[in-house]
């Protein structure tokens, strides 16, 4: 498995799906949204791999919801590009494993990628 979780240090579903894989010693990399942040492409390998829409991947209930102004936006595009712009609105954990990803806290879904194999 090659494993990706990208999330915030301060999130407590990050947290836990980072001891998620700890306990079971599958190997991860945490990328850190505030920090680092993902590119344009691996979002949109992502958004694939999840199958939602922009919608769907935005935490409203974070603090920079309301200073971004992103529900104003009218296209798409320039949704998406604020939203990487200020990557700490993701909603998190982002869990990725090659093609498949699942997002926030899905270890019923994760025990199935080990099983696989």
């Amino acid at each position: 498995m090659n494993i990706q979780i990208y999330g915030t240090a301060k999130c407590f579903d990050t947290k836990k799906a980072q001891r998620y894989f700890k306990e079971r010693n599958i190997k991860f990399q945490f990328v850190d949204l505030s920090r680092f942040g993902m590119s344009k492409g691996e979002y949109q390998n992502i958004k694939k791999a999840l199958g939602m829409k922009l919608e769907d991947l935005v935490n409203e209930k974070s603090k920079k919801y309301e200073s971004s102004f992103i529900k104003y936006l009218a296209s798409e595009e320039a949704k998406e590009e604020k939203l990487l712009e200020n990557q700490e609105l993701f909603k998190t954990p982002i869990v990725r494993n090659g093609k498949k990803a699942t997002l926030g806290y899905c270890p019923d879904e994760w025990k199935k990628w080990e099983e696989e194999k």
